[in-house]
């Protein structure tokens, strides 16, 4: 079924029905329907009406087989944030289960993801947050960017781009933690494309010629194994195909190795009915093809976290060539498929009860437990690399039990892995009865002993040498305590010059504003990360005072502010939100009066729901825009002598003009006002409203909305 036009209901719902009989097919339909009144009139970037992208969402999912809940969502995912629909009216209409599904995806939307390092872990973190509740959500986010992805050359290049690097650092990798493979390949090419289209096409043209020189080699090689299994009586399926573009150019880049000269550039993959018939292929195809040592693992007898179970081997096949296998059965692969999502299926019209899907509630607190002991965003980024990026190593230790390292993992890891007090005093190791030096690489099945002594202490060095991010931060923080008072002082003389340097004064308050702002602990912990350079001064000071020395560049003209109008409409913005650029908003068209822009969670829209010829589809012109957009806050402050001024005067330093200033409440101790601030969007609002909140005279200060000043 093409997704790039509208799927009919009727559609929709024989697919449901064809892997779920029982499905509610007026449930289906209602939110069909529900979903197509409510995104009446609205287009995508393409043209074409936007409706057709939430069914096309919810058409990825039947792929994997999932519940009418999550079908639901996803017809309904961008309901709450672009129409006039509601939390409460979803939950009336369908379901309270469904309403939690679409706020969670709602929510998700509206996080502020990034691609860059020093996002990735407060990316991570949040993800996590949204999985921990229902990780349909994220079935849903993820066939969501899938159709993005696909659809993406109607965006412009700048945001195409943008949307590639988020989806080859965040979701590509989230899908493949998840066991989704065939999305995460899916998703990292169509990001590939975006990022390095030449690239890409360079390796489809050497598979062209390689096909014209050489024949179908798949079909070949599928028939040699066919041939192998047959001879030993197995009945199996085999399937063969050539890797994806961008797995090709990782293993160029990874391998410094030109086209010509990889091997591996074919997959097969044999399905059977038994776990015994698994190992009688793997014996066959040996039996054939030499082995390529280092190559061979068992995810049967070591599953994977997220339900995982294959054997992987690679062998020198036809002229020499290598070839992957993957050998696993058939109730094994519909968990490599859909991963975790493996739970919702639904296989012979009943929900699947395959014995190898991972209850997700247990893979998530095997995720927590992993998780729980990070300190900073550094060490979760660490664990979060390990659990999505690497291959692992399994060891053992002197009494056989199981210990799960990243590949490359070196013994002081494994000291780590096994409790902090170990690792801290760790002074050698033995690997298979053998003494080896601390930064050897662990492999497979090695039996690793750690000798410890009560005096050691970790040391610098010991950070060059691990690889997890559990052994990492119990070094660093072992090293943070040791020298950590040696480091408050220092970060407090660092602080206090880089402030003074910008006409501040790091106060307490200020420091504590910036160690909230930058996700630390406390301010003492700022101070310690400023003594030790693990940060600069300037991050700080930049993080409370983002505009001094900044300067403007290209403003938007003030009517072409908003997108969305008819040539004959002006249009001005609601007294009772005051929005601001970067805010979502909608409007509403009054007769001789033009089109008022409200916030599109202003509470001044309910009076309004029945009123839909009088909606206007909008949003913000892209680019940088005059500080004229009025916004009101509310503060309070302490009385006392030239506290007011102070405040002005730092309010200007942010490039904010006070328009106005009320006082509604004077204490012999504090004051209560509005001020009303002109600014350009809404980080502009967020940076005077920071700055502000880090000044020691400062109690509170909140953004300030009026009903009684609405249109």
């Amino acid at each position: 079924m093409p997704l790039d036009r509208l799927i009919g209901v009727d559609d929709l719902v024989d697919r449901v029905r064809g892997y779920n009989p029982r499905t509610n097919e007026a449930l289906l339909r209602s939110a069909y329907e529900y979903g197509a009144r409510m995104h009446d009139g609205q287009l995508r970037q393409s043209g074409e009406p936007y409706f057709t992208h939430p069914v096309a969402v919810a058409w990825i999912l039947t792929d994997m087989k999932l519940d009418d809940a999550t079908i639901v969502t996803a017809l309904l995912h961008d309901t709450i944030e672009d129409t006039r629909s509601t939390y409460s009216e979803i939950a009336e209409k369908f379901s309270p289960e469904i309403a939690e599904l679409v706020d969670g995806v709602t929510k998700l939307t509206n996080l502020q993801l990034s691609s860059s390092e020093t996002k990735q872990a407060e990316n991570f973190r949040k993800l996590f947050m949204a999985m921990s509740k229902d990780l349909r959500v994220i079935l849903v986010k993820l066939a969501d960017r899938l159709h993005n992805m696909r659809t993406i050359k109607s965006v412009r290049y700048e945001k195409q781009v943008q949307k590639a690097r988020e989806t080859m650092d965040i979701f590509a990798p989230l899908a493949g933690r998840m066991g989704m493979q065939w999305m995460r390949d899916e998703l990292e090419d169509l990001a590939f494309k975006v990022i390095n289209s030449e690239g890409r096409n360079s390796i489809i043209r050497r598979f062209l010629t390689l096909q014209r020189e050489t024949g179908d080699v798949i079909d070949k090689i599928t028939n040699d194994i066919r041939f192998e299994l047959d001879k030993a009586g197995i009945k199996a399926e085999v399937m063969g195909r050539a890797k994806k573009p961008y797995s090709i150019w990782r293993k160029m880049q990874d391998k410094g190795l030109s086209f010509s000269r990889l091997s591996d550039i074919y997959g097969f993959r044999v399905l059977t009915h038994s776990e015994a018939d698994c190992y009688r292929v793997l014996g066959a195809i040996h039996q054939r093809w030499r082995a390529v040592p280092g190559r061979f693992k068992d995810y049967i007898s070591q599953p994977k976290s997220n339900g995982y179970r294959s054997i992987h081997t690679t062998v020198s096949g036809r002229d020499g060539k290598r070839v992957e296998i993957q050998i696993r059965t058939f109730q094994m692969h519909e968990v490599a498929e859909a991963g975790v999502a493996a739970h919702w299926a639904y296989r012979d019209g009943v929900r699947s009860e395959n014995p190898f899907a991972v209850d997700p509630a247990t893979w998530l607190k095997s995720l927590s437990e992993r998780f729980e002991s990070a300190e900073d965003h550094d060490e979760f980024l660490e664990h979060m690399k390990l659990e999505m990026y690497a291959d692992q190593v399994f060891c053992f230790s002197p009494k056989g039990d199981v210990v799960k390292l990243p590949r490359g993992a070196t013994p002081l890891d494994y000291a780590y892995a096994i409790h902090t007090r170990i690792g801290d005093s760790c002074v050698g190791a033995k690997v298979d009865h053998m003494r080896v030096p601390l930064w050897t690489r662990l492999k497979n099945g090695q039996m690793v002993e750690i000798m410890t002594a009560a005096g050691q202490r970790p040391q610098p060095s010991w950070l060059d040498i691990v690889a997890t991010g559990r052994a990492k931060a119990a070094i660093r923080k072992s090293l943070r305590d040791e020298d950590r008072e040696r480091y408050v002082k220092l970060g407090k003389e660092l602080a206090r010059v880089a402030f003074e340097h910008v006409g501040k004064r790091a106060t307490d308050k200020a420091l504590t504003t910036a160690a909230k702002q930058l996700g630390l602990m406390s301010s003492a912990e700022l101070l310690a990360r400023l003594g030790s350079a693990e940060m600069t001064a300037r991050d700080v000071v930049e993080t409370l005072y983002p505009e001094l020395g900044q300067a403007r560049g290209d403003e938007i003209e003030p009517g072409r502010a908003v997108i969305g109008l008819r040539a004959d409409q002006s249009f001005e913005r609601a007294n009772c939100c005051q929005p601001v650029p970067g805010e979502r908003i909608v409007g509403i068209s009054y007769r001789g009066r033009g089109v008022v822009v409200h916030a599109i969670d202003c509470p001044a829209l309910q009076e309004l729901e029945d009123e839909t010829d009088r909606w206007v589809d909008l949003q913000w012109h892209s680019g940088q825009h005059p500080p004229i957009h009025t916004v009101s806050l509310d503060m309070t402050i302490s009385n006392e002598k030239g506290v007011l001024g102070h405040i002005c005067t730092l309010i200007g330093e942010q490039n904010a003009n006070i328009s106005d200033l009320q006082f509604i409440d004077r204490k012999p101790d504090f004051y209560r006002l509005i001020v009303d601030v002109d600014l350009r969007d809404a980080e502009h609002l967020h940076n005077v409203m920071l700055a502000v909140e880090a000044e020691s005279d400062v109690a509170s200060v909140k953004r300030h909305r009026d009903l009684s000043r609405k249109p």
